[in-house]
């Protein structure tokens, strides 16, 4: 970039950089931790309401059936939001309490979706304390969102799975065989458009392939 570009974006920069500019960026910092923590309050009127089987009293016999049919959600929702609350009740009281999020970033404030995954996670005995502590930094923390916690939580899973060594073996086996047959169907495809090998050779090849075909099925 020339030195002229380089003053003209500082200038265009400089335009952009006013009050008005300003006042829209905090306030889509303030809207963007609103949205994230929107949902605590109606998780706390719904959690309470299905712990104490209200709607039983406004005469519906399932709590999936009331959330549906009155509030409009659907049941999966409607749990998630019961399940997340209580267990940031019970484990994450602090999240709950005025001030909490009062001087943290919106790029830090957690998410729904990521505290669910918090959740869950929390129960999976591959999981050890530093890997739980380190997740939950990462969300009450960090405000990382859940599609990173599900990648990182399936990393660990992952890493400490029991090896099969006969499956791990068959896998390979498999791997070794699916080159193999790239290999051959790229020599195949060759030979019939290039019309270089013999036809039996060709044929014996195509048989070889089916036959490769056949051990990984």
């Amino acid at each position: 970039m020339s030195i002229i570009d380089q003053e003209e974006q500082i200038s265009k920069l400089k335009k952009l950089d006013n009050p008005t500019s300003r006042e829209l960026r905090a306030r889509v910092q303030a809207t963007a931790k609103d949205f994230k923590t929107s949902w605590v309050e109606l998780a706390q009127s719904l959690y309470a309401i299905w712990r104490d089987k209200l709607y039983e009293y406004w005469g519906y016999e399932r709590f999936e059936h009331y959330v549906e049919r009155e509030v409009g959600l659907q049941k999966s929702l409607a749990l998630k939001l019961v399940h997340t609350y209580s267990f940031v009740e019970q484990q994450e009281p602090q999240f709950l309490k005025e001030g909490f999020l009062e001087h943290r970033d919106a790029a830090a404030t957690p998410e729904l979706d990521a505290i669910h995954v918090l959740r869950l996670a929390r129960n999976k005995k591959e999981l050890t304390k530093h890997d739980y502590a380190d997740l939950h930094k990462q969300v009450f923390e960090k405000g990382k969102g859940a599609a990173v916690l599900r990648k990182e939580l399936t990393a660990i899973i992952k890493e400490r799975k029991p090896v099969n060594p006969e499956e791990e073996r068959a896998q390979r086996t498999a791997a070794s065989v699916r080159r193999l047959l790239n290999a051959m169907r790229s020599f195949k495809k060759d030979a019939d458009t290039l019309k270089l090998i013999r036809a039996d050779v060709v044929r014996r090849a195509e048989e070889l392939i089916q036959e490769l075909e056949a051990e990984i099925k």
